[in-house]
């Protein structure tokens, strides 16, 4: 192995070479910078002034590194590799992780006393400037150690350079020549003497190839062996090591990854790089660092390239490229990870970063093979999409995100190959470059959290019949309904019923009747307060457009509606997704993530009635079809905008899921359209029902707490009286008392025809939205008159002359005082009868036949 100190008589070279002689470098060095000066010893005398002159300190930082992407791994607890990012595909390595004989290479073919030196190697630099002298340019002639110098400018230019400033700034690095080019040549050697002042020469050589570019977006040796022969630099052979340390004297010249290549390719058994490899094998065997019988092989050996490309961005994720293209989208967006957007994107492709991220792989297999099982990648006549994803509820932890469509970034890809998006259709414009979805009445949530907060009750009953409603109140401006019904599902007219109910069916008339009966603007601010935003970022409550939004007509990302329900569920503590646990720098700090504060942003009370009305849409309700056949206790929500947009939401007191299917853009039907696993608006159940399923087995969930008392109480209510009111007229009134009422048969009465004769229940305090059943009269009624205590022909009489027609009754026998005499009717007295009804008359008597 190299030594890795310096000898005195190299640390001498150092401090001599071209500053300390004043014979041969400061000659030299005059020649160079002022070939028109008559060498002299006032010429000789001023170069080495200048070359003292020039900055001796250079910052050496961390060259640019690729930033990991990774996911635990089930099976071991390992961090998984996800995905990469890179402008230069890097892997840095230590001393003992690169092959004795790769240092013997570049050693021996680049600088061969580099132990021997200080920084600059005198004879070849002599010889170089005397070369170059001659008219040629200033490459050559370099030590290890200027090679270093030299790449770490390169990095700093790229680094720091303005983008139409990049050129320039390398050619100044690398190619300069004339004055300019003599003057970058002295740099160089002054930094190259500082180095080796603070560095080991074992510290500048391993550094050297960790920077050094190995062709293409390929650097250090790491990468390079990875890449063109699928080995660890510790496992490189001779060979591999020659070849590589041929490549790096001039990288795009004498890589061997274009087989295609007229110069250098597959067809002339990449002639130049082998060359350049058996002049490094030469070198090896000359210095003794290999034998003959090596040096043979090696020699005779082709040119024999195993590329392994490193593929960067995520389409390297597989299934999870949806989740991985979210968590860049997190590091390119959020101010945490710089004050500019091009801040941000160069510490994603340059920083070095391991993001370790939240995904459970086991749940992510399982919502992937759910989507795969139900949805295409694509429906021919239509942009069909599909996109689940799961929270933990009480840590915002984003669990699991799928998609329908193959991942790609391919422009090409995406504009001939259906079933292909770069899009990330379960999050927003800013973390998925889509705008979002209309979520149908999953909104509805927001309508019964504010029905809660104003202290209503679920169990009040309101006049939920389909009908067009009077104009609705957003901070006492009036909002028109329209003139036009707006349907229920499957048609439903609508009922009489609790707010309970209305939620388990979804009711849309039940929930403008709720609505009715608060502020427009208060239930959008409730949206805002939950940070559900339109998938283009704008407020809620800043976009409202009439009573019918209450029912989801904004586009908004499914992992904010997740994230709403996964709030009720955690007892109204809301936690915001996060895909990030952790970001390790490339110095190994660990950084500061973006604010992802809980905030109970709704009362527990009201979080948990709300969850008791929204547990009866998955047990009975509509959303019973997407339950798992477990007994986790959930709750959750349907939504279907028009027949466009499908939703299903659902949550465990641990994890919530939200899946969205529909159309990406356009109009299909999805209650006419039809692939292998069913109608197309049924899939959110299926996909929804296993996603969820994997995740009760693997989470769990607890009983979510009881219903606030006071929020389940059963609301009485005035009920007035309708007897003598038209059917019409009674009908309004009980309506707009907040009752249902029924038209019965008519019955005799003593009202006019038509006329409300009976109601039932009667006038008086009731429960809220109570049935009222209003019966007409029919006009030909008469009152039984009270006919006890008369004689039995008295009565007989009576009975008759009020229309009715007298029978005799039971007989009940009696010899004392009274008998004879009348004890009642059937029916009794004051009951209304159609005239010529049959009434009996029950008596006394001493003898009874």
């Amino acid at each position: 192995m190299p030594q890795g100190k310096r000898t005195a008589s190299g640390v001498l070279g150092g401090v001599l070479g071209l500053v300390g002689l004043s014979a041969i470098a400061g000659v030299l060095v005059t020649a160079t910078v002022t070939p028109a000066i008559a060498v002299s010893g006032y010429a000789a005398s001023s170069a080495i002034t200048l070359f003292d002159n020039l900055p001796s300190y250079l910052e050496v930082d961390e060259p640019m590194l690729p930033t990991t992407i990774y996911a635990e791994d089930p099976n071991t607890g390992d961090q998984r590799e996800l995905a990469s990012f890179y402008d230069q595909n890097r892997t840095p390595v230590a001393w003992d992780e690169v092959a004795t004989v790769m240092y013997d290479s570049i050693i021996s073919s680049e600088d061969p006393r580099y132990y021997e030196h200080g920084g600059v190697d005198l004879i070849g630099t002599s010889r170089a400037l005397l070369n170059n002298a001659g008219g040629g340019d200033t490459q050559g002639g370099s030590s290890i150690s200027q090679q270093y110098v030299k790449n770490v400018l390169i990095q700093e230019c790229e680094k720091e350079a303005p983008a139409d400033e990049l050129e320039a700034c390398w050619v100044k690095a690398t190619q300069a020549k004339g004055i300019d080019g003599y003057e970058r040549k002295l740099q160089e050697m002054r930094y190259a003497i500082a180095i080796e002042k603070e560095y080991s020469k074992n510290d500048i050589l391993l550094g050297y190839l960790n920077i050094a570019n190995f062709g293409g977006v390929t650097y250090g040796i790491e990468a390079a062996a990875q890449y063109y022969f699928g080995v660890s630099a510790k496992d490189l052979s001779i060979t591999q090591a020659a070849t590589l340390a041929g490549i790096v004297q001039n990288p795009n010249y004498y890589r061997i990854d274009q087989k295609d290549n007229e110069v250098n390719g597959e067809a002339n058994g990449y002639e130049a790089t082998e060359n350049r490899r058996n002049y490094v094998l030469t070198r090896l065997y000359e210095d003794g660092k290999i034998t003959e019988d090596e040096y043979k092989e090696a020699h005779a050996s082709p040119v024999e390239p195993n590329i392994h490309p490193r593929q960067k961005g995520c389409i390297t994720a597989g299934g999870s490229a949806y989740f991985c293209e979210y968590v860049k989208n997190v590091i390119e967006n959020d101010p945490a990870f710089g004050e500019t957007p091009e801040a941000r994107r160069e510490l994603l492709r340059r920083g070095g970063l391991k993001v370790y991220t939240t995904i459970d792989l086991t749940l992510q297999m399982a919502a992937e093979q759910a989507m795969k099982d139900n949805a295409p990648t694509n429906i021919p006549g239509m942009q069909f999409g599909s996109a689940g994803v799961s929270l933990e509820a009480d840590t915002g932890r984003i669990l699991q995100m799928v998609q329908n469509t193959e991942f790609s970034e391919d422009p090409e890809v995406l504009n001939t190959q259906p079933g292909h998006s770069a899009q990330v259709w379960a999050a927003d414009a800013e973390h998925g470059s889509s705008n979002g979805f209309s979520v149908g009445s999953t909104f509805k949530v927001f309508t019964l959290l504010d029905w809660l907060e104003h202290g209503r009750s679920i169990n009040e009953r309101l006049n939920g019949v389909n009908r067009i409603f009077p104009a609705f109140n957003c901070d006492g401006n009036p909002m028109p309904f329209g003139t036009k019904k707006i349907g229920n599902f499957a048609n439903n007219p609508g009922f009489f019923g609790s707010v309970r109910q209305f939620t388990e069916q979804s009711l849309n008339s039940g929930y403008f009747a709720m609505a009715q009966q608060l502020n427009l603007c208060d239930i959008m601010r409730v949206a805002d307060r939950l940070d559900v935003k339109t998938g283009d970022g704008k407020k809620i409550s800043e976009n409202v457009q009439g009573p019918y939004d209450i029912l989801g007509s904004f586009n908004v990302a499914p992992i904010s509606m997740a994230s709403v329900y996964a709030t009720i569920a955690n007892n109204g503590l809301q936690c915001p997704p996060k895909a990030i646990d952790k970001i390790v720098d490339a110095d190994g700090n660990e950084m500061k993530l973006p604010d992802s504060k809980c905030e109970q942003k709704i009362k527990p009370e009201i979080a948990a009635t709300a969850a008791a009305a929204l547990s009866g849409v998955m047990n009975g309700g509509t959303g019973g079809p997407a339950h798992a056949p477990d007994a986790t206790p959930v709750i959750g929500k349907t939504g279907t905008h028009e027949t466009l947009q499908t939703s299903m939401i659902q949550s465990s007191t641990k994890v919530a899921t939200a899946v969205w299917v529909g159309n990406v853009e356009g109009e299909a039907d999805l209650f006419r359209t039809y692939v292998p696993a069913g109608q197309v608006s049924q899939l959110r159940y299926y996909i929804s029902k296993r996603i969820q399923g994997a995740a009760n087995a693997a989470y769990g969930g607890d009983p979510f707490p009881p219903p606030d008392q006071n929020l389940t109480r059963q609301i009485l209510a005035d009920l007035p009286s309708v007897v003598g009111k038209s059917v019409t007229e009674a009908q309004n009134i009980l309506w707009a008392a907040g009752f249902s009422p029924v038209v019965g048969e008519p019955v005799p009465g003593m009202q006019p025809e038509g006329l409300i004769e009976t109601q039932d229940p009667g006038a008086g305090r009731v429960p809220s939205g109570t049935s009222v059943t209003i019966s007409p009269s029919n006009g030909q009624g008469s009152t039984v008159p009270d006919v006890k205590g008369q004689s039995l022909q008295d009565a007989m009489a009576a009975i008759a002359g009020a229309g009715f027609v007298p029978e005799r009754g039971d007989c009940e026998k009696k010899s004392k005082a009274g008998a004879g005499k009348v004890t009642g009717t059937s029916p009794g007295a004051g009951e209304v009868l159609t005239q010529g009804s049959k009434v009996s008359i029950d008596y006394q008597a001493r003898k009874c036949s």
